[in-house]
């Protein structure tokens, strides 16, 4: 009877500069923070969804001091055991020049809020009519992704 939700922030993640060796490190510290997640949940792991999101992406090319500046684009995981994971939910538009948004960034082709919405309304077998305007009230559309949840 434990907490249903929880979230967990980290820092460090802003790398403009000297990107390469700082990413690998934060990726390593996200990979430990969620095995040490997974072993504390036991079994419990099998009902549990993780998101992990950042508020902004990052451009596509390395700037002048190897890092990558603020961009539009970025990725959310979802995992766990009650994700039907193994997949991309997207599509993909590609790195090529000509595919660029604002020919610098990722181009966007899912919003974040529809992730969550989705990965909420699914997860917890709420309506997702009801979910996206309680969790995001000035959104226009409520466009979900199915299956994202193992049934």
């Amino acid at each position: 009877n434990g907490a249903r939700i929880a979230m967990i922030e980290t820092g460090g993640w802003d790398t403009h500069a000297g990107q390469r060796g700082r990413l690998g490190a934060q990726l390593n510290g996200l990979d430990q923070m969620i095995a040490s997640l997974k072993t504390g949940l036991g079994p419990l792991w099998g009902k549990t969804m993780v998101l992990v999101a950042t508020e902004f992406g990052r451009t596509v090319k390395v700037n002048g001091t190897g890092g990558t500046d603020h961009g539009t684009a970025s990725v959310a995981w979802l995992l766990g055991g009650a994700v039907k994971g193994g997949r991309v939910v997207a599509d993909w538009p590609g790195l090529g020049d000509a595919a660029l948004y604002e020919g610098r960034d990722l181009k966007p082709t899912v919003d974040l809020d529809t992730v969550i919405g989705s990965a909420v309304a699914s997860h917890f077998a709420v309506d997702p009519q009801r979910t996206m305007p309680a969790l995001f009230p000035g959104q226009k559309s409520a466009r979900l992704i199915d299956g994202l949840v193992r049934a």
